[in-house]
């Protein structure tokens, strides 16, 4: 069956969007690339830098609570677009930081608005993904990641080049805020949506929202482990080289990527939950089975397929969130989202934690077995039954 193309409407909005989605994972890559500098500047120890990591992420649950209100009352496109332009800015702020506190306080700011960018920007995608009546939200996803590799890439140039973080910063900033001027143009503002009868019972609340939260939770309890336990686990449990052992994080980030290129294609094909059940158990098999062997090779295979099994799930798993109430969807993707970043936050804590008392290998089952969780909840992404 081919697929009608978009309306021109829809078709610059999904493209000012992308664009927001790709300035979103330059802040990030960008940012993750000039961490050593910065932790070298100021002298900080590692205790001390990971207090000021956690104020980037206070400040993304802080953002993600508050942007509700203001996406309900000036819609998405509204919200997101000048949201951006703040998080470019305040990218500048880590560079200048003279000191611990003040630089925690400047990633407080750069979490704060890059949670209520993250919110609108999906909520935006999914009234763009709505008005399509197609999947969308893998392949906007997709961008975010093609946008943290020119964020890394342009990170260390800048670090090759002996540039310090500010102006690397400084770089991204500009290009960022120019090209949320550029979406500002095309930025589609979804017409109002009339107050939706789903089930609002406490039954419903708990099956709803909370399991999608649950799921979101676990998916992102595999990425943050992939991104600071990977390498860790090939060059310390496995005895492999600096060099091989960093192959296990870029294995998962370039499978995730190609995953959520093909995401949208698979969801239209088989549908969300037989999609997410089959993601979920790929990624527990392919990271539990490696494991299990304990080679190098192995566990970069493990670590591709933990990255294409979780490709597709919070995609899925917010457009869900999205639709589940038309009418108040950046509330509910703010509080399935805000879960989910608890757990990109805690898991890698957590299997810091077990690893100690037992050793790594050991704690890396953690994302296995919360994988198996999303294969046998995949129904959350259902449809909410009329109340």
């Amino acid at each position: 069956m081919s697929v009608l193309p978009l309306p021109p409407a829809l078709r610059r909005g999904r493209i000012a969007t992308c664009l927001l989605f790709a300035c979103v994972g330059m802040v990030v890559g960008t940012w993750s690339a000039r961490i050593p500098a910065i932790k070298r500047d100021l002298g900080l120890s590692d205790g001390q830098l990971s207090i000021a990591l956690l104020g980037f992420a206070a400040g993304a649950i802080i953002g993600m609570q508050l942007v509700g209100h203001l996406v309900e009352r000036f819609g998405a496109a509204g919200v997101m677009v000048p949201a951006a332009v703040a998080e470019g800015l305040a990218l500048i702020t880590p560079g200048v930081a003279p000191n611990l506190v003040l630089l925690t306080g400047s990633l407080l700011l750069l979490g704060t608005v890059h949670g209520t960018l993250n919110i609108a920007m999906n909520t935006n995608a999914v009234e763009i993904e709505r008005a399509a009546v197609r999947p969308m939200l893998s392949s906007f996803h997709a961008v975010y990641s093609v946008g943290g590799f020119l964020g890394a890439g342009i990170g260390g140039a800048f670090a090759y080049l002996s540039r310090t973080p500010t102006q690397t910063f400084a770089a991204v900033a500009v290009l960022v805020v120019a090209l949320a001027v550029w979406a500002r143009r095309w930025a589609y503002a979804a017409p109002h949506v009339p107050e939706s009868h789903v089930d609002t019972t406490p039954a419903g609340r708990i099956g709803g929202v909370a399991l999608l939260g649950a799921l979101a939770f676990c998916c992102l309890v595999g990425e943050g482990a992939a991104a600071d336990w990977s390498t860790v686990y090939l060059r310390d449990s496995l005895g492999s080289s600096p060099g091989f052992a960093a192959m296990a994080y870029a294995a998962f980030a370039i499978s995730m990527m190609l995953g959520r290129l093909v995401g949208d294609g698979l969801t239209a094909r088989f549908g969300p939950v037989t999609l997410v059940r089959g993601c979920a158990a790929l990624a527990a098999a392919g990271l539990g089975i490696a494991l299990l062997i304990g080679e190098p090779v192995a566990g970069i295979i493990g670590f591709a397929c933990l990255g294409a099994g979780l490709s597709c799930i919070a995609p899925q798993v917010f457009s869900a969130a999205g639709n589940r109430d038309p009418a108040r969807a950046s509330r509910v993707l703010a509080r399935v989202v805000s879960i989910g970043w608890v757990g990109f936050v805690a898991g890698p804590i957590m299997i810091g934690a077990l690893a100690e008392v037992t050793s790594l290998p050991v704690a890396l089952a953690i994302p296995v077995l919360l994988a198996v969780f999303i294969a046998a909840t995949a129904t959350a992404l259902r449809p909410a039954r009329p109340a």
